[in-house]
């Protein structure tokens, strides 16, 4: 079509009336959100769905033992590389429950209702997201604990410490148990960070849970298609697991690393809630040179949501690569 004058004048005259028709329409502007979507994600593992619900983020300053044997400008670095805040640490945390088709089973547990309160809804996410998620805590079956800090055992209370999966029997790491539940090592501890992890393992469990407990073993299933694996050094019974179902598998690694912007890029930096930094180093190392060289997907507990992912080799470290996101299961 031929542009013609009058053609131009319209729409001239059309562009400048445009600003005003925004303003006839301001004041139907919708309100600003509050709050985010409840945090969930699904994916399969042969024939296992495996439904990783977040239990939140704790930010925090950073300190100078973060990091054990690195300095904190050099870990500023590294969060700077990793385009986060200096001087900040924001964890995450991600519990598992996993269909397998004949179990419902949960995977830790996040930091419970107590610490919702506390954050004022930064963390203690699980119950809720869990919810929403359409997963029912009375028809859980089987609860498998990883290792006894608070941020994986606090969940199994509700906020009366009532059992929070009424009708699960728990699972937890056989030499976790016989540690943390010694008197005499208990009186061995001389920081205050590890009598509060005796005592509140001890509150946890004395909560009407004992008659719910059973030890397990590593190298063993401990729920259909569950192996557990021990993956010691974060604290004297740590425990990995790996998900397997037809050809398909994953690797829950539990805390085998924190933050992968720090642990995972530097394997030999010795995170300051290791019990055990240069065993916790080592099963580090071997862990992820079998995911390097197995192609294995890993589920991280304190990797970003949804926390899980490929490693590869990078110089003397490792690099995640997160699954792809998928919006079908």
């Amino acid at each position: 079509m031929e542009l013609t004058r009058r053609h131009a004048l319209a729409g001239a005259a059309a562009l400048a009336a445009t600003p005003l028709l925004p303003s006839a329409f301001a004041k139907a502007a919708a309100p600003l959100a509050d709050k985010q979507a409840p945090s969930f994600y699904r994916y399969k593992v042969g024939d296992a769905q495996v439904n990783v619900v977040s239990d939140g983020v704790n930010n925090f300053a950073l300190g100078d033992t973060f990091v054990l044997n690195v300095k904190k400008d050099e870990v500023n670095a590294a969060l700077e590389k990793a385009f986060m805040p200096k001087d900040r640490m924001s964890i995450q945390f991600a519990p598992l429950v996993i269909n397998t088709g004949g179990k419902l089973v949960v995977v830790d547990t996040g930091n419970g209702p107590a610490a919702f309160a506390s954050s004022k809804g930064n963390v203690g996410q699980f119950a809720s997201n869990m919810a929403a998620a359409g997963l029912d805590a009375k028809a859980v079956d089987l609860v498998v604990i990883s290792h006894f800090h608070g941020d994986h055992i606090n969940g199994l209370l509700t906020a009366d410490n009532m059992p929070a999966f009424p009708n699960a029997e728990v699972l937890v790491p056989a030499a976790e148990w016989k540690y943390f539940m010694d008197d005499g090592e208990m009186a061995k501890q001389t920081t205050d960070r590890m009598k509060g992890v005796f005592a509140n393992a001890r509150r946890v469990f004395d909560a009407g849970l004992k008659k719910k407990v059973t030890p397990y073993e590593t190298g063993k299933d401990v729920a259909p298609g569950l192996q557990a694996v021990a993956t010691l050094g974060h604290t004297p019974g740590h425990t990995s697991f790996i998900l397997s179902s037809g050809s398909d598998k994953v690797f829950i690694q539990s805390d085998v690393t924190n933050l992968p912007a720090l642990f995972v890029t530097n394997p030999g930096w010795h995170l300051m809630f290791d019990q055990d930094p240069a065993m916790a180093e080592a099963t580090r190392r071997k862990v992820y040179d079998m995911l390097v060289a197995d192609k294995m997907r890993v589920q991280g507990f304190h990797y970003p949501f949804p926390a899980n992912g490929f490693v590869e080799k990078d110089g003397n470290g490792y690099r995640l690569v997160p699954a792809p996101w998928s919006p079908v299961i």
